[in-house]
């Protein structure tokens, strides 16, 4: 059963347990949802040198294949684009890179799975 009442609840849901994560791993946030014609980017994290893309999905099951089987080739074009259009308005010389972290339920708890450099760039 899904805790979350909605979609866009249980997305909302998802970003603040990824950005928590995140947080407590000595990330920076940097920017949440930023959207452009390209589509939307859940959080722009820095960590050391690196500026990070990171996508999150949630699944209340794996019936479909799960939360990482769903950030598929078309997804990820939308991400670089979106991506690119970041970068355009807020150039850096920072190393850039795509995590993807995907949170499915587990008993009493959520279970996360982070994909560091989970796809290639430009």
């Amino acid at each position: 059963m899904d805790l979350f009442k909605s979609t866009k609840d249980s997305g909302q849901q998802g970003e603040d347990i990824a950005l928590a994560f995140l947080l407590k791993k000595g990330f920076k946030l940097i920017q949440r949802n930023f959207r452009s014609r390209a589509g939307e980017i859940d959080l722009i994290m820095q960590n050391e040198n690196s500026l990070i893309f990171v996508e999150v999905r949630y699944r209340s099951s794996n019936k479909f294949g799960g939360a990482l089987y769903s950030v598929d080739k078309k997804k990820q074009s939308k991400l670089i684009k979106c991506a690119q259009q970041y970068l355009l308005k807020n150039p850096t010389k920072t190393e850039t890179r795509f995590d993807v972290i995907a949170i499915s339920p587990s008993v009493g708890q959520h279970e996360i799975q982070w994909i560091t450099n989970a796809f290639d760039e430009f």
